[in-house]
């Protein structure tokens, strides 16, 4: 099993707390496009001990707008997949060592364009376009310096799938088994026409200055109007429904028809609570970013077919769906497992909710089952 040098993480020689935040200073990073990024920082946190062959690692890999905190561990938060990973959950720390990135672009600990480019003022504007494929790169750097040579399992849900089949693909002798749940092979066009709306959204803000906002007002209207957007694609019509219905905000009885103070429905209000959540906690330019990231995401893209990417790895696969998903249908996870190459395993799974997109950071039970190891 491989184990190559490179920079070695801040709390090397120390016990890795759980669930606290780290950063591996990566320095200068070769992107896709050719551009090179300096000085890039990864923010991980991890849970768990690295056994003596370092066979136990498990790479999970967060979703657009999420972060490195997994699992509460050592702090105080709870975090986004809670209920899987943790001593005796499905990705048991006491049995597996757990690791955690921020994507390259993002505003929880890893360069994007909130950090300081080298003349000491925010990126901004000037921070460069970057793939999916690029985070797997700044990745490599993080298995190499914990000392990881092939990881156990790699498993994301939605941009987070995305990032765990790029790893399957870049370097397939390190991946033993790739676990994607809600996401796809390739970007769809209606992909991209919801994410060129929620960029728009934000780059229309007069506060957004052409990205340039550091020393001014943060573009939070348009950051909360893209939210809205995507989080409309992210929950199902039945759910919505089921929660809101018509009614409005401050009372039982439906909106009279005709109504000219109109009032207010309860999914309006819903949908502002949402957006103002996220602007409170993320970075416009971030959202930007990693979103472009993600429409870029394509596995044939100078590659050939599924079938030759992947033939001969040996990789276990695990593709994931959830049925009331309609942002990243059920049919492009039955695509992607008929464009597998035979000789290697795959197993599909449906994940039976009417929560929509979401329901991969929802249905536990149903999910212990799908990403255990």
């Amino acid at each position: 099993m491989r184990s190559r040098k490179t920079a070695q993480p801040d709390n090397v020689g120390s016990a890795w707390p759980d669930g606290v935040l780290q950063r591996l200073p990566v320095g200068t990073l070769q992107l896709e496009s050719g551009a090179e990024l300096p000085g890039v920082v990864l923010g991980y946190e991890t849970w768990g001990t690295l056994n003596e062959d370092a066979s136990n690692a498990v790479l999970v890999l967060h979703a657009l707008t999420g972060s490195a905190h997994v699992s509460r561990g050592s702090s105080n938060e709870d975090g986004w997949w809670e209920p899987l990973v943790g001593p005796g959950r499905a990705i048991d720390t006491d049995e597996m060592f757990v690791v955690a990135p921020n994507i390259i672009g993002g505003c929880y600990g890893t360069t994007g364009p909130s950090s300081p480019a080298p003349d000491g003022a925010p990126w901004g504007s000037r921070f460069p376009h970057v793939t999916v494929r690029d985070s797997v790169s700044a990745e490599v750097h993080l298995a190499d310096a914990l000392g990881i040579g092939a990881w156990h399992t790699v498993v994301g849900g939605s941009m987070g799938g995305a990032r765990a089949l790029e790893w399957a693909a870049m370097h397939p002798d390190r991946v033993s088994r790739c676990i994607c749940v809600a996401g796809c092979a390739a970007s769809t066009a209606e992909q991209i026409a919801f994410a060129q709306a929620q960029i728009l959204a934000i780059r229309q803000d007069p506060n957004f200055a052409g990205g340039d906002y550091y020393d001014g007002v943060a573009p939070a209207a348009g950051l909360g109007l893209a939210r809205r957007i995507a989080h409309i694609t992210y929950r199902s019509e039945p759910d919505l429904g089921a929660r809101f219905g018509r009614l409005p905000q401050d009372t039982e009885e439906p909106l009279p028809q005709g109504d000219g103070g109109r009032g207010r429905y309860q999914v309006e209000s819903y949908l502002d609570y949402q957006a103002g959540k996220l602007a409170g906690r993320f970075d416009a330019n971030s959202y930007i970013v990693v979103t472009e990231a993600l429409t870029s995401h394509d596995l044939t893209r100078g590659r050939g077919s599924i079938a030759d990417i992947f033939a001969g790895t040996g990789i276990e696969f695990v593709i994931a769906a959830v049925s009331s998903d309609r942002l990243y249908f059920p049919a492009e996870s039955e695509r992607l497992v008929t464009e597998l190459p035979p000789d290697v395993p795959v197993r599909l799974e449906m994940i039976d909710s009417p929560f929509g997109h979401d329901a991969f950071l929802i249905e536990a039970a149903q999910l212990s089952d799908i990403v255990r190891c």
